[in-house]
């Protein structure tokens, strides 16, 4: 769609300011909660900061705020993010029991993820939600791809998606984008590709949260999250939200990059997710030339480290120029190693759903 007319980010906030509640005939946004507004070619993102104790009770003034914002000419979709700052800093070892589900028609939640970035976790992810999807349309599994890392969303490059925005339902949800038989959502769907998340952790959570809450996903057997490096305010507020089925860890057979997979294994344990295993990228290079293999960044060390913690060993990804060829281009790389990687995450989650058996005592 063409746009003959701009918005400005003046011009929203003096949207922001004459906003009246039609009930009350008061202002709807208190102007010293905003804390961004970010106008890109016509898509607006807007944060405000609320009090904690109120957050749960602003959700349909929220909506209200994004409607009639979306009301403006030029304005091709609006977002209000509410975040929250607390004082007190998570704790994961305080954390009662697994929360309940915010996603009730995704039977199966699964995270991608891993100490450290450069390993390759979000190809992995994107490759993974694909082969999980080919697989589930022989038994009619649906199958949906979170790209969580705000701050470096790939996802939509790596589907070829780069450019595209996701529309709305009669209900203002956003509408996934369909690629490759997979249902995907990310942050980089909402904001130009240039524009950097300068965001403290609160405005990401809440991000993410809104990106499941608000997101029209349907009916879900399998939601495959790609979630950003490292264990940080994501990591926690995902395991406290969301009932996680298990997470994946990818890594490189590299000891510094295993030092952090440890870390990111020990998090999840901590917050009562189960590890379904852990994946070694980039583990061997195979020249095209000479054909003589190598093993650029160490032998076995993901395979060991699964065997010292007793995680389950997923299988090895070598180093391959046709991934980042397909990758580069977005189109998802049909390999048999990813097919085997899906079977076994399947295998895994039925292994999990069936009941104990059960006792009879005469």
């Amino acid at each position: 769609m063409f746009w003959t007319k701009t918005v400005s980010v003046d011009q929203i906030k003096q949207h922001l300011q004459d906003l009246q509640d039609l009930k009350s005939n008061a202002h709807l946004v208190d102007m010293q909660s905003v804390q961004a507004i970010i106008v890109e070619k016509g898509h607006v993102l807007i944060t405000l900061e609320v009090d904690p104790a109120k957050a749960s009770n602003l959700e349909e003034t929220r909506q209200a705020i994004e409607k009639s914002v979306r009301s403006i000419k030029a304005v091709q979709s609006a977002q209000v993010i509410l975040t929250a700052d607390k004082k007190e800093p998570p704790q994961i070892q305080t954390i009662p029991q697994r929360p309940k589900a915010i996603l009730p028609n995704v039977k199966n939640i699964i995270a991608v993820a891993s100490g450290k970035g450069g390993v390759g976790k979000s190809t992995v992810a994107a490759n993974l939600a694909v082969a999980l999807a080919a697989q589930g349309q022989k038994v009619g599994k649906k199958v949906g791809l979170l790209d969580a890392d705000i701050y470096g969303p790939s996802v939509p490059s790596l589907f070829g998606l780069r450019g595209q925005k996701p529309s709305h339902d009669d209900q203002d949800q956003l509408i996934p984008l369909q690629a490759h038989g997979v249902s995907v959502m990310s942050m980089g769907f909402l904001v130009a590709e240039e524009t950097p998340m300068v965001w403290r952790g609160p405005m990401a959570q809440s991000a993410l949260l809104q990106m499941l809450r608000d997101v029209a996903w349907g009916d879900l057997d399998i939601l495959v999250i790609d979630m950003p490096p490292g264990t940080g305010d994501i990591q926690l507020t995902l395991a406290q939200k969301v009932s996680l089925a298990g997470a994946i860890i990818v890594s490189t057979p590299q000891d510094l990059a295993l030092l952090d997979a440890v870390k990111a294994i020990e998090m999840f344990r901590k917050v009562s997710v189960p590890i379904l295993g852990i994946v070694e990228n980039m583990s061997l290079f195979c020249c095209p030339n000479c054909g003589q293999t190598t093993s650029i960044f160490g032998t076995d060390g993901a395979r060991k480290r699964a065997e010292e913690m007793n995680i389950p060993f997923l299988g090895t990804l070598p180093l391959d120029p046709n991934l980042r060829m397909a990758s580069d281009q977005g189109v998802p790389l049909s390999s048999e190693l990813f097919d085997a990687l899906a079977l076994k995450i399947l295998q895994s989650l039925e292994h999990k759903q069936k009941p104990p058996p059960k006792i009879i005592i005469e």
